[in-house]
């Protein structure tokens, strides 16, 4: 009986063992997510407006850390950078020698550099440092709102270059020197003539020829925010091919919510899984989808198609079509129509139908639209009219606030991920020892 009872107990003994072990798994695995969001909320107060010193202090150490990668990984690839550097050198010695390849060189200078700059402020918009930099609404979308407005008040898109693109003037071909004997004839018939001219100049400007304008620019800011979607998917597909955590608190909140595919109840999860859903089944034509219109998941599909190990030219092709073909003419031909000039009319004059402020309002919009129509009518010689309302120095002021807010940001994001690294260190000190 004895013997009996000794073997009844075995089984709850070991089950009384199996449940204390479990139950320290249980704790170790809330002590790591514990600290985990400890450590998340002390690199979250690493912010230039709270510890102003360290977080320069971690800036510059992760900048050092990052110019060093940057360096072994030239050395590394040092025969292409060496070909580069024998091309530099061999167009540098054709850009300083005279000929009459010059006017080529000077053609393509203008062109690249012009393309380089948009191609620029589209990464910054969508490389995921820190915020992102909005330069669409801050420069893309006011450059096409600008020629639009020139257009129809020019009755032409052929500014003169220079000084277009930096400003804009219209063109006046055949128009007498001020001051000439012809310039007054000239002024006489434009007194009888003038209205008609108008008319018909306003008349050849279409939609289409606008477009046309600013292609260059818009498929060069929507190849720069494609070029600023691949880190997410490189670093998705390099933690998929290695295995190892990447540490990337994006990549860790896909990997928990593939987890928890089935119990997503919000609407934020559902949608970012219907993304992932999305781009998983359909491939090249769900990433051209997702890519083809304003969506802020897009990162999630990068994310998506790194860590499923899509192509690279499948991903970045259906990328680069669907943000600097497609969307860019969507947002294209969005600001081009609400700025044409009789939609801005009906704006202004209703900003005068607003009770008590209406009038008050609309003066500053009226002189600040008659100081452009201005400024694109000046001859050379003359100078630029220098008025300025409120509505260009607020807009100038809120510029360099969003800029200074997106420097701010990068220098918080890099000493934080260099606060996270040394976080990392500790861990894996304390787990050897």
């Amino acid at each position: 009986m004895a013997e009996s009872g000794a073997e009844g107990d075995l089984p709850q003994r070991r089950l009384g063992v199996k449940e204390q072990h479990n139950g320290q798994l249980m704790g170790s695995v809330l002590s790591v997510d514990e600290r985990k969001q400890r450590d998340r909320e002390e690199r979250e107060t690493l912010v230039l407006w709270k510890k102003p010193l360290l977080t320069l202090h971690y800036f510059i150490l992760e900048l050092l850390n990052s110019l060093k990668e940057w360096i072994w990984r030239l050395w590394q690839q040092r025969q292409t950078a060496f070909g580069l550097l024998v091309l530099l050198i061999l167009l540098s010695i054709a850009y300083r020698i005279e000929g009459t390849h010059q006017k080529y060189v000077r053609y393509m200078e203008k062109k690249v550099l012009w393309s380089a700059y948009w191609v620029g402020l589209g990464i910054l918009s969508s490389v995921g440092l820190g915020t992102g930099l909005h330069t669409f609404l801050l420069y893309l979308g006011p450059h096409i709102a600008a020629v639009t407005l020139a257009a129809y008040e020019c009755g032409s898109v052929d500014f003169p270059e220079p000084p277009y693109p930096d400003q804009i003037i219209c063109p006046h071909e055949g128009v007498p020197a001020p001051g000439s004997e012809a310039a007054g004839v000239g002024a006489e018939a434009a007194g009888a003539d003038g209205a008609a001219g108008s008319a018909a100049l306003q008349g050849s400007i279409s939609l289409w020829t606008i477009i046309s304008k600013v292609r260059l620019e818009a498929c060069m800011w929507g190849a720069g925010t494609a070029i600023g979607e691949l880190p997410p998917y490189f670093m998705a597909r390099a933690a998929r091919l290695s295995g190892a955590d990447p540490g990337d608190e994006d990549y860790q909140e896909f990997e928990e919510m593939l987890d928890q595919a089935q119990s997503a109840q919000d609407f934020a999860t559902r949608a970012k899984l219907a993304v992932q859903k999305l781009i998983q089944r359909v491939g090249f034509f769900g990433i051209l989808a997702c890519a083809s219109i304003p969506n802020p998941l897009f990162d999630l599909a990068g994310i998506t198609c790194g860590h499923f190990l899509v192509p690279f030219w499948t991903f970045f092709g259906a990328t680069l079509i669907g943000k600097a073909v497609i969307k860019m003419h969507i947002q294209k031909l969005f600001v081009i129509v609400t700025f044409s000039r009789h939609i801005v009319e009906q704006m202004v004059s209703l900003i005068g139908a607003v009770p008590v402020l209406g009038a008050a309002l609309q003066k500053p919009f009226r002189e600040y639209l008659q100081a452009q129509k201005a400024k694109l009518h000046h001859r050379s010689g003359e100078g630029i009219p220098a008025e300025e309302n409120w509505l260009s120095w607020l807009f100038e002021k809120i510029v360099v606030i969003m800029v200074c807010f997106f420097v701010c940001s990068i220098v918080n994001s890099m000493a934080q991920s260099y606060a996270k690294r040394k976080q990392q260190e500790k861990q894996s000190e304390g787990k050897t020892e």
